[in-house]
């Protein structure tokens, strides 16, 4: 029974994932950006990260994340920077220009949120994402994805 439970909550969050991203493009797109590159953007805002740990971060292939910031640094959105913790794995660095278009969808996303989460309450979203998170800690767990 349990099983069926969550069953029918994996599909529904896949649905809900594929929602969230087709809006994240929406919102992204009249700073030029997709879902996928505002994270890259996001993320290098720390400018503390590697390639490889903004991807481990986001739950992402790290070689789809380099593809993402080497486009991005081509268009000076992000630098790469030395990193005095490993000599080869540079820093990802949002730069003046993404920061002026990461602002750009974070005013609009904020609105979009404001909506949308207006129509719960926030013990409401705030079980939803225990239970997102507890699926995830046990999905990341050794074994437990069924290899």
């Amino acid at each position: 029974m349990e099983g069926n439970a969550f069953s029918a909550f994996a599909i529904t969050a896949l649905r809900l994932a594929g929602h969230l991203t087709a809006a994240g493009d929406q919102l992204a797109k009249p700073a030029g950006q997709t879902s996928a590159r505002w994270q890259v953007l996001a993320a290098a805002r720390r400018g503390d990260m590697s390639v490889a740990q903004i991807a481990r971060a986001l739950g992402l292939a790290r070689q789809g994340v380099q593809r993402l910031a080497d486009v991005l640094a081509a268009e000076k959105l992000i630098a790469y920077a030395d990193n005095p913790q490993h000599q080869r794995a540079k820093l990802v660095r949002l730069t003046a220009e993404g920061a002026a278009r990461l602002g750009v969808i974070e005013v609009a996303q904020a609105g979009w949120a404001d909506g949308l989460g207006s129509a719960f309450t926030t013990a409401e979203l705030d079980a939803a994402r225990a239970v997102m998170a507890r699926v995830m800690a046990m999905l990341e767990s050794d074994g437990a994805a069924g290899d």
